[in-house]
């Protein structure tokens, strides 16, 4: 079964203690260290309870599949937008397809157009 591209994982190779705040960060696109230091004045300011929600998710949450580590940077961008922006990422996808789509038309109307220029100009390049 393949890795899900979507679901939260734990980053155990860019992660310091038990790789939650990497997986935070990696989830949702945020700087790291943000993310660590978030979590400390949560502890210090939260009285532990942020520790104990910090334990929790090291020991409920997967590590992150190794297959995962191994994608392009655009790659991985474009799975971060779908997780945190699902819709915005669709209608930028479709949006890329309409401008392809309308680039192609454009293409072919020249190439199968009647106009007497450019078929002199195909035959000046035979």
């Amino acid at each position: 079964m393949s890795a899900s591209r979507t679901r939260f994982y734990l980053d155990k190779r860019n992660g310091k203690i038990m790789g939650v705040c990497a997986g935070i960060a990696d989830y949702f696109g945020w700087d790291v260290t943000l993310v660590r230091i978030g979590f400390a004045l949560g502890a210090i300011l939260g009285s532990g309870s942020t520790i104990l929600a910090y334990l929790v998710i090291g020991w409920v949450a997967n590590s992150k599949p190794a297959m995962l580590y191994d994608e392009s940077p655009e790659r991985m961008e474009f799975w971060r937008d779908v997780r945190v922006q699902p819709k915005r990422t669709l209608r930028d996808v479709n949006a890329q397809f309409r401008d392809a789509d309308r680039r192609l038309r454009d293409l072919e109307f020249h190439l199968t157009s009647e106009s007497r220029q450019l078929a002199d100009e195909i035959e000046k390049l035979r």
